[in-house]
């Protein structure tokens, strides 16, 4: 569908399951090579070896994208190997505590702050610097309908994704110039691992999800995978600060 994938350099965070490793091996299927990275090493190593097996070209890096440092090394590493960074999907990200305002805690709302913001800001800034030597790329970021929406119970997420809105669009705007697209993506409810845990802890989970995607469903990984392909093709060669849902509908209510 999109061969002008093949041999492109795609980096994607939080690339161990859900949203991640569907966009990951999305790529990898269109011939890209695709390099994801996490902090569970176990997960990271077995993600590649299943994309080994389809005979894909994956490779797997172990980093904290909440470390500066780390995120720094990653995209150093990367350079060495490959030359260039073509595309970027930041997917890492923690839902963190439930927990409305003045029940989290310090330490929650911290540790949200530092994955989800920080870690985005880290990793487009190195990002940044390389497609810029190579006269442009593409960038999704992986943001969430709580970036629109003032959801209860999880002030901390819902506060980063707010973030992750202007982060993304002001930085789209930076570098148009440099031919730089920046995109976002706010996926809906998507079966994940962390809507897996959010199930487990409520016994009308079904019911609730198709009362309130107005497609009725929950949604798949792949879906959201189709979306940031397509944003990150030829296809959107026009579309830069744009966030784009892939919601069932929630966000037009």
């Amino acid at each position: 569908m999109y061969h002008e994938f093949k041999d492109k350099i795609v980096l994607i965070t939080g690339g161990n399951s859900g949203i991640g490793k569907a966009v990951a091996f999305a790529f990898a299927k269109e011939g890209a090579k695709v390099i994801i990275c996490g902090r569970d090493s176990i997960k990271g190593t077995s993600v590649i070896a299943e994309g080994k097996n389809n005979g894909w070209d994956m490779d797997f890096i172990c980093i904290d994208v909440s470390v500066a440092e780390e995120v720094k090394n990653m995209i150093k590493e990367i350079i060495e190997e490959y030359g260039r960074i073509d595309i970027a999907f930041n997917n890492a990200g923690v839902d963190g505590d439930v927990a409305k305002t003045a029940d989290c805690s310090i330490e929650n709302w911290d540790n949200v702050m530092k994955v989800n913001i920080n870690g985005t800001f880290y990793c487009m800034k190195y990002e940044i610097i390389e497609m810029m030597k190579t006269g442009g790329g593409a960038i999704v970021n992986n943001i969430s309908v709580s970036g629109h929406r003032g959801f209860p119970g999880c002030i901390a997420y819902v506060t980063s994704k707010h973030s992750l809105v202007g982060l993304t669009q002001g930085a789209a705007m930076e570098y148009a110039g440099n031919q730089i697209r920046i995109n976002g993506i706010s996926p809906g409810l998507i079966k994940t691992p962390m809507t897996d845990k959010d199930a487990a802890r409520s016994e009308n989970y079904t019911e609730w999800v198709n009362k309130i995607e107005p497609l009725g469903r929950i949604g798949q990984p792949e879906e959201v995978a189709d979306a940031v392909l397509w944003l990150c093709s030829s296809k959107a060669s026009f579309v830069t600060g744009h966030i784009m849902a892939v919601d069932g509908g929630i966000l037009a209510r």
